[in-house]
């Protein structure tokens, strides 16, 4: 058995028409967020976790954000292509946990959607769970979303 951890945030974009992209679940008429792929904080922070516990390094080495190739990248796909990745070292998912933490938009009522969308790709339990940071820091301030996940993973 090995387990991973990861973490992702990324700032709102300050492009009006971007959308807001969280496992996988487009949300409607939320900000989206910021960066080179669709900025799926969620699928980066589980990623990042199936990686580290197959000892891969982080989504950045596999995925740089200076390589045109991912530019506008759905992060689903790159999920799916780290699950493949930790198949080829002899590695399964057994579950995964993921917390996000944003003020706003109110995730409550697409949690389900993401957990089965994240689910299918792991071909594990995933579960996800939001929560607030209460107006300390950025992220208190509606800044941008944050997201924390832990994987374990079993030798096949």
């Amino acid at each position: 058995m090995r387990i991973g951890q990861g973490f992702d945030i990324h700032p709102f974009s300050q492009d009006p028409h971007r959308p807001l992209v969280l496992g996988g679940v487009c949300i409607e008429g939320a900000r989206g967020l910021a960066g080179h792929s669709d900025a799926d904080a969620v699928c980066h922070a589980l990623a990042d976790a199936v990686l580290g516990a197959v000892g891969l390094g982080d989504l950045g080495r596999h995925f740089p954000d200076d390589d045109p190739q991912w530019e506008g990248a759905h992060s689903m796909d790159l999920l799916t292509e780290v699950v493949r990745m930790a198949k080829d070292q002899g590695f399964g998912c057994v579950n995964a946990d993921c917390t996000v933490v944003a003020e706003a938009p109110r995730l409550a009522p697409h949690i389900e959607e993401m957990s089965a969308k994240l689910s299918t790709v792991l071909h594990a339990p995933v579960s996800v769970k939001a929560t607030r940071a209460e107006g300390l820091g950025a992220l208190g301030r509606a800044e941008g979303v944050a997201c924390l996940a832990i994987a374990l993973l079993e030798q096949a």
